[in-house]
């Protein structure tokens, strides 16, 4: 159990943290290495053992955001505290700025929208139509759409910038444990999941303002399991539309099995609808075999998320939205 969880963290330091969140990287590699916290970990519920969770549950506590040698005494001294939170709380990190990565296909696809997140957590990616977005290409910048918050994603090709946003009729979410983004509290949870560190900043101030106006007028978001009441909701949507079927960093917490289970739902969402639907999958590499046996040979793809759109990789998406890259795809 230990060697596992040290495997974990050593790859959530290392494949993730690394150049984005300096002090996560230490925090997870640091804790690879001791023997002491490991065990601690090893004695929790396994859905309570990831990174982000513990991470999030000590600063919620009040940790200090000091070297892995100083907190590690913190986080000892503490434990029952951070366990107690990681018990009562997810890991769902609700990151609107990905609607810049999804955006790019979304205006490719024949409207109008229907669009339908599983992991929706508080909704924020089902509003894509209520953001704005400054593309940094090789071109130039591009801006689109004209709303309050912006969400900055760079792109590596200019013709894969989106030249509108689209029409979106009906929108509903599916999650386990859905966030109100009416509650501050929840919120505030939301926010301590994002990492520390320069580079995510500015996903705090969006988060919240993504927030506020999902708070406005709240997306409809079913409580259940994806695999127990996908066909259920996507049957709702109007038959008008064409449904999007999307999520981000979900699947990885299902077994194989689990996966092979969603992705037989989505062919029969498809069967249902006489093929009028879209299935738009950011997930890690080694999540989907059918995905990555069509992936370039060699293909890096730490710290993002593989794009699939229908099983067919199309791009490679910053897994908190701030890059976009197609040309391996070419």
């Amino acid at each position: 159990m230990t060697e596992r969880l040290a495997t974990t963290y050593d790859d959530f330091g290392r494949r993730w943290a690394h150049g984005t969140s300096p002090l996560y990287e230490n925090w997870a590699t640091g804790i690879a290495g001791d023997p002491g916290i490991l065990a601690l970990l090893a004695a929790l519920p396994p859905a309570m053992q990831q990174p982000n969770r513990i991470f999030a549950a000590a600063r919620w506590a009040g940790s200090p955001l000091e070297p892995f040698p100083q907190w590690r005494e913190w986080l000892e001294a503490h434990w029952e505290q951070v366990a107690e939170i990681a018990a009562s709380r997810t890991t769902q990190t609700n990151e609107p700025a990905r609607c810049a990565t999804l955006l790019p296909q979304l205006a490719r696809i024949p409207g109008p929208l229907a669009l339908l997140e599983v992991g929706t957590a508080a909704g924020l990616c089902l509003l894509p139509d209520r953001y704005a977005y400054e593309y940094t290409a090789p071109g130039g910048i591009h801006r689109v759409g004209d709303a309050p918050v912006v969400m900055p994603c760079r792109v590596d090709d200019d013709e894969a910038v989106p030249q509108h946003v689209p029409e979106v009729v009906w929108r509903r979410g599916i999650d386990l444990s859905p966030i109100d983004p009416r509650d501050t509290a929840a919120v505030d949870w939301l926010a301590t999941l994002i990492w520390p560190g320069p580079d995510h900043d500015g996903r705090v101030a969006r988060l919240r303002a993504a927030a506020e106006i999902a708070a406005a007028d709240p997306p409809d978001i079913v409580r259940g399991d994806l695999l127990e009441t996908l066909p259920e909701v996507a049957a709702s949507a109007p038959a008008d539309a064409t449904l999007v079927i999307f999520h981000s960093a979900v699947l990885l917490y299902l077994d194989q099995d689990g996966r092979r289970r969603f992705v037989e739902l989505v062919e029969r969402v498809r069967a249902a609808r006489d093929g009028r639907m879209v299935w738009i999958s950011n997930e890690s590499s080694g999540t989907l075999p059918e995905v990555d046996a069509r992936m370039p040979k060699g293909l890096d793809t730490d710290r993002r998320f593989v794009q699939s759109v229908d099983g067919v990789p199309v791009a490679l998406a910053g897994q908190h939205g701030a890059t976009y890259e197609v040309r391996p795809f070419f």
